[in-house]
């Protein structure tokens, strides 16, 4: 089986890749690199430096390599550059989603697994149960109204063309690769900045929660929708279903890292949810599901990453 990652020598879609060639699938992975980096991609993948946005340039590789799968996690990925931009957002969010879309049914692609976010489509959870699959969907920002017309689009795909679908909705992913000098990432963003020495940001008054899922368990998720082929249409949300705060989580870094010093707190960022988590039952009742690695651990495991490099 051939499997096309898009935004594989990011994040998240470079963990895949490996694991997908580990498991013994022939991979093709399209990046532009304009956050994804060289030294993630795995040689023994095909890759090609391609645009999402750029149809025929797209075009071109599905009729070279006819992929059997097409697991998308090309994005942008910032949310508040999709605050301060929303017409680039949608550009690569939604329209650059639809090029895929229309060449997975041109090219008569079995499947379309796709990276959603659990974390921005349901909005606020203070005082709330993690939302369901079936809760009411919030969108606060662009990038979040983005991913959820994208999953619109894939239920048109699957209904009239037929389209096995795929949409893993993320809680808030953190893990080796993770970018630690960007925006988002606020795992990899304590660890560069403790292991460094510096002073660690906390805005607002750190007791905002999020639900942090080690990307190993995200990768084992992306693994089992490949393999599963019993269904039509799949909508998961893949986390923990356990929030932790900004506090809690820097008090376990700072254990880890054995930093000395005390957070800075800056005030709040406009528009940040106070508390998102996900409820993971479907998950565990569909694919059989469940994430195995606990949050010190993968702490651990992602601070070791960060030593090295930053060493």
């Amino acid at each position: 089986m051939k499997i096309l990652v898009t935004g594989g020598a990011g994040f998240i879609g470079s963990n895949i890749v490996d694991k997908y060639i580990e498991t013994g699938y022939d991979v093709v992975v399209i990046d532009n690199l304009s956050t994804g980096k060289k030294e993630n991609l795995n040689p023994k993948a095909k890759f090609y430096l391609a645009d999402i946005t750029e149809f025929s340039q797209i075009e071109e590789i599905f009729s070279i390599e006819k992929p059997d799968v097409v697991n998308h996690h090309a994005a942008q990925i910032d949310v508040r550059r999709s605050v301060a931009e929303p017409c680039y957002d949608a550009k690569v969010n939604i329209l650059g989603s639809l090029n895929i879309l229309e060449l997975c049914v041109k090219y008569k692609v079995k499947k379309f697994i796709f990276a959603s976010s659990g974390g921005t489509i349901y909005g606020e959870c203070n005082g709330k149960p993690p939302p369901t699959e079936n809760s009411l969907y919030q969108p606060e920002s662009p990038y979040g109204c983005a991913k959820l017309a994208v999953e619109y689009y894939m239920e048109y795909y699957n209904k009239v063309y037929r389209l096995k679908t795929v949409s893993l909705r993320y809680a808030n992913v953190y893990g080796p690769r993770q970018d630690p000098f960007g925006e988002a990432g606020v795992v990899a963003i304590f660890s560069k900045r403790m292991l460094n020495n510096e002073e660690v940001y906390i805005y607002g008054d750190g007791e905002q929660m999020r639900d942090y899922v080690f990307v190993g368990d995200v990768v084992e998720a992306n693994l089992k929708c490949v393999q599963r082929d019993d269904f039509d249409k799949l909508v998961l949300n893949i986390g923990t279903q356990k929030p932790t705060s900004v506090n809690q989580l820097f008090n376990l870094m700072k254990q880890i890292v054995n930093y000395s010093k005390s957070p800075v707190y800056k005030p709040p960022r406009t528009g940040e949810l106070f508390k998102s988590y996900l409820d993971i039952s479907l998950a565990k009742k569909l694919i059989d599901w469940e994430p195995k690695i606990a949050l010190p651990d993968g702490l651990k495991i992602t601070i070791d990453f960060f030593a090295t490099k930053f060493s």
